[in-house]
Parts: structure tokens; C-alpha cells; sequence
């Protein structure tokens, strides 16, 4: 729903933002793509993720299930994997959803890096990006539930190496999955990010990540007024540990769901990635009701997305 709410003006500043919308920005949907709800390529991302997680069924290599499905998403995007059948589907249909055939501005360095011969992994890093792409389609991990016995920091760590090598890039997805799976277990979410904290300071290289959560806790907890302003004091979102910060942060100052997601689009930035990480996080902790039942009406894909996670209750529920 985050990523929706930011397809319309994911590039745009905030100026550009509130002299095309008024003084409040982003309120409701902005037609994207020819519609209103309109999802992006983080989405896209996050259900062929879920995809992987469903089919890998507790494999012992989940990583390498992904990484197929992955490949799957990028011949939706018109390119060839170096490393699986241009036709292979093994098992999966969200490559056969006609709407999903289509390029919502994929992240440069996820379609080379799943081009690439061999895939990323947190040991072999394939590149040095510190992009978001790794963090925003990865809460999934965080809702596996019992069904899984990998740990969510870890594996969050590893899919998102997959495409994404520098710490920061990998470190912001495991701390995200971790964020999502001690709220998804009934954590608040100052308790959810304690944990995270402590997972980080116990990796290699993670001042940065862990700087950029304490930000947007630091933030949140001042009295500074929550919106585009403030939001600028912790980036643009571009980056992984800044994409988490603003979504935690429009998380941790939420009056409720709608509120929260909205704070998280309106900055000048990646709008849509920073509140598709704040609407992972809302929506684990309060639930479907909370969505405004308007936007869920005009959400693209929504049938699609409701039968995926049927299928994903009955299996980790």
C-alpha cells in the first residue's frame, strides 16, 4: 500500500510534490502508470520474494530458490538470467499474472546484478551497492513464523545480498526482517528495534546502519514535527540504511496506519520504497482492518496479493 501511495511521485521533490497536490502532499493515491493504486517494482520484488519463500518450503538452500525467483521476476522485466532457464517457472505463476509482466522502473543494480553469472551472497559480495532495493521487498522473511528455522537477521541478510553487496546494503534488509518477526510475535516496536540494534552491533561494518536507526528513533522521540523536514535530517531514502530509517521512523510516529505510511511518502526521495517499509511494519502490528478500505478498493493487484497470502497463512499461520 506504501509502495502505491508513492509510484505518482517516487522522483518528484517535495516542492514539486505540494505545488502539484497542495500543502499537505501525498494524501490518497496518485495515478501511476495509467491507474490509481498503481504498484512498483517494489512489489513486484516483495511477491516474487514471497513467491521463493513458498516454494523453497524450508529447503535447506532457501537463498538459491529465491535467486530463481528473482530470475523469474527479471524475465518479467524483459531481461535474461545468466544463471536459470529463461523459461523456468519451477512451480511458480506470478511470472504468468499479465500485470505483473511489466516495468515499474526496476533498480538498476537489482536487473545487473541478477543478469550477472553468479549470485551475491553477504560471504562473496557481487557488487558494492548500498542501494534500497535489497531492503524494500524483503519484509516476507519477517513473516515466516514458525515455519521457517532460519533466522530471519540471517536470511534477510542473504537474499538481499543476492543483488546488493555493501553492508549497508544487506544489514538494513536483516534488520528489517528481524523488525517484522518480533512484531509479527507481538513485540512492540521499540522492543522490535532493540533487537535489531543488538544484531547489528554484533556484525562487521554496521556503524551506518545502525547510526541511521538510532536517527529515526532519536527523531521520533523529539520535538520536532513530523514531516517532510524532519524526514530530510535522516536522507532521501535512496540508500538502504536511509530507506529503513524513514520507515521506522514514520512507523515509530504513526497515529495509525494511514497516518504513518503518509508520513513516510512525503519527502523528496524514494517515496515509495520508504513507505512500503513503514506499511510492512504498520501493517504487521495493526492489521488489514487498519488499511483505509478505500485504498484497498483501487489497490492494483489486490486479488493477486490476497491469494498469495492466503496461501502463505496456510502454510506458516
Amino acid at each position: 500500500m506504501g509502495d502505491a501511495l508513492g509510484a505518482g511521485v517516487e522522483f518528484d521533490w517535495m516542492e514539486d510534490i505540494r505545488r502539484k497536490l497542495g500543502p499537505a502532499g501525498v494524501t490518497d493515491y496518485v495515478e501511476a502508470y495509467g491507474r490509481r493504486g498503481a504498484i512498483t517494482d517494489d512489489t513486484q520484488m516483495t511477491l516474487f520474494t514471497a513467491e521463493g519463500l513458498l516454494l523453497a518450503d524450508g529447503s535447506a538452500d532457501v537463498r538459491a530458490v529465491v535467486d530463481r525467483a528473482y530470475a523469474r521476476w527479471l524475465a518479467t522485466q524483459g531481461e535474461r538470467s545468466s544463471r536459470w532457464p529463461a523459461d523456468d517457472r519451477d512451480g511458480g505463476r506470478l511470472a504468468g499474472v499479465p500485470a505483473l509482466n511489466e516495468r515499474r522502473s526496476p533498480g538498476r543494480t537489482c536487473l545487473s546484478a541478477l543478469k550477472a553469472e553468479r549470485a551475491g551472497s553477504v560471504a562473496a559480495p557481487i557488487n558494492d551497492s548500498k542501494g534500497c532495493g535489497g531492503v524494500m521487498r524483503i519484509a516476507p522473511v519477517g513473516l515466516l513464523g514458525r515455519g521457517y528455522a532460519s533466522d530471519p537477521f540471517d536470511l534477510g541478510c542473504e537474499l538481499a545480498a543476492l543483488t546488493h553487496g555493501h553492508p549497508c546494503g544487506y544489514l538494513a534488509a536483516g534488520a528489517m526482517a528481524l523488525i517484522v518477526a518480533r512484531l509479527l510475535g507481538g513485540e512492540t516496536l521499540d522492543a522490535a528495534l532493540d533487537a535489531a540494534e543488538a544484531r547489528l552491533a554484533q556484525r562487521p561494518r554496521h556503524a551506518e546502519t545502525l547510526g541511521a536507526l538510532r536517527a529515526a528513533r532519536a527523531l521520533a522521540a523529539s520535538d520536532a514535527v513530523p514531516g517532510p523536514e524532519a524526514i530530510a535530517t535522516l536522507g532521501a531514502g535512496w540508500v538502504a540504511e536511509e530507506a529503513l530509517a524513514i520507515g521506522v521512523y514514520g512507523a515509530l510516529v504513526a497515529r495509525d496506519y494511514a497516518h504513518g505510511v503518509l508520513i513516510a511518502v512525503n519527502h523528496s526521495g524514494d517515496c515509495d520504497s520508504t513507505a512500503a517499509i513503514a506499511g510492512s511494519m504498520l501493517g504487521t502490528m495493526l492489521g488489514v482492518d487498519a488499511i483505509p478500505s478505500a485504498w484497498l478498493a483501487e489497490l492494483e493487484l489486490r486479488d493477486e496479493i490476497e491469494r498469495l497470502a492466503a496461501e502463505w497463512v496456510a502454510r506458516f499461520a
